[in-house]
């Protein structure tokens, strides 16, 4: 069964079509990312057409254009920080304290191993959630 196109193409759809056309004769050469301006017109020209007749006009895929039409809950709550602590302050222990060596790891592999003097517990806490909370380990 032939999946017939639309007939009635916006001037936003038309548009994006040729902004694309160009984009991929003077693009160079190899893989490139698609430019977020042209992300936008993709999306505008989806919203008011249809993702599936924007994606087969502007030979884009389905389902990376359908998370930019309709971003989940979980995309849009992840934001940076901002301002990340530029510093975090471990003071003296008084009382129960031991010395311990933190160390993180990044998820492309990366490791740092850090020696700490003898701080509290609830130091410690206050240091893991400023470096997770920055998002400073991950980098």
């Amino acid at each position: 069964m032939r999946i017939k196109e639309p007939t009635s193409r916006s001037a936003a759809m038309e548009r994006a079509r040729h902004r694309f056309d160009h984009w991929r004769r003077t693009r160079p050469p190899g893989r490139s990312r698609i430019p977020a301006r042209l992300w936008a017109a993709a999306v505008a020209a989806a919203r008011e057409q249809g993702v599936h007749a924007t994606s087969r006009l502007l030979r884009l895929d389905y389902a990376a254009l359908r998370r930019r039409v309709f971003p989940t809950d979980e995309s849009r709550s992840v934001t940076p920080p901002a301002s990340p602590p530029t510093l975090i302050e471990l003071r003296p222990a008084t009382g129960l304290a031991s010395s311990c060596v933190i160390e993180i790891e990044s998820p492309c592999g990366g490791r740092v191993r850090v020696p700490v003097p003898p701080v509290t517990v609830s130091d410690l806490v206050a240091l893991a959630h400023g470096v997770w909370r920055s998002g400073s380990a991950s980098r």
